[in-house]
């Protein structure tokens, strides 16, 4: 059975392409803000983190996608808000979080009576375990975050590149700032299932990279991104299925080999290389 019979014969499939879609448009538009401040690192510190929420979810029985999306939103919070009033230093708190949040799960796995449960699909991801409520929520946060980008498009690209230059304009950069990470926090609870803890990292940052290779416009790039990361987590599951790959693994192993190619082809040539070092003499 081919790929496009077996999405038309098999409703996870199905579930599992759209969530992609989605994830992949939502993960497009928050990576360019995560890269664009420079704040790879706070995508990472989050993620790593809201894996605290989902060993101490797994051990009171409760849903581990809500204790994920509560640790993470209240992670993305305390670094926010220590970088915000100088209490420490951003990447200090991202580092602390990061391991903190892994160490919590860590243990509140270890002391959850009984096997542990397994945890591959949320380290490693799993687009077929994917839901309807899980494609619900991310259908909603991709509707928010293309109206919080439509409608404060401008405010937000101040805040991204410079907090007091916002200010400055009258913008509310602080709350702004917190808004986005919020955000970011909640798309990447909902992407885990797709590319898993370990790599989401790669899915908000290798799209916006190559769009920044190729454009220099602010939403060119934002357009650009969540086209390649639609594109990447569609054929990563397309050439998974046909190989019988992990879905997430082959996503991001396809976006770095395009990332390569594209560096490569956009390379500037030795004659305007030549060229500028004579206009520099």
């Amino acid at each position: 059975m081919t790929f496009f019979e077996a999405i038309a014969t098999y409703g996870f499939l199905a579930d599992a392409l759209l969530a992609a879609v989605l994830s992949g448009i939502a993960c497009g538009i928050v990576g360019t803000y995560v890269v664009t401040r420079r704040m790879v690192f706070l995508s990472g510190g989050i993620t790593h983190a809201s894996f605290g929420g989902i060993g101490i979810a797994y051990h009171f029985g409760l849903n581990p996608i809500g204790g994920a999306m509560v640790f993470a939103i209240l992670s993305a919070l305390g670094i926010e808000w220590a970088g915000a009033k100088g209490r420490i230093r951003e990447d200090s708190a991202i580092g602390i979080v990061w391991s903190l949040g892994m160490a919590i799960g860590t243990l509140f796995i270890f002391a959850t009576p009984g096997y542990a449960p397994n945890l591959m699909s949320f380290l490693f991801g799993d687009v077929l375990t994917v839901d309807k409520t899980n494609i619900v929520a991310l259908a909603v946060l991709v509707a928010v975050l293309v109206a919080v980008f439509t409608l404060w498009y401008r405010p937000v690209m101040w805040a991204s590149f410079d907090r007091e230059y916002a200010r400055s304009q009258g913008v509310k950069a602080d709350a702004i700032l917190m808004l986005m990470t919020v955000l970011t926090a909640i798309t990447i609870v909902l992407s885990i299932r797709i590319v898993g803890i370990v790599l989401l990292i790669s899915l908000l940052t290798v799209p916006t990279v190559i769009a920044m290779s190729l454009t220099k416009s602010y939403p060119k790039i934002i357009s650009l991104a969540s086209l390649l990361a639609v594109v990447g987590n569609v054929i990563g599951i397309w050439v998974a299925y046909e190989v019988d790959f992990p879905v997430g693994a082959t996503t991001i192993i396809l976006l770095g080999i395009t990332l390569f190619i594209v560096k490569l082809l956009t390379l500037p040539s030795r004659k305007s290389v030549h060229k500028k070092l004579k206009i520099g003499k």
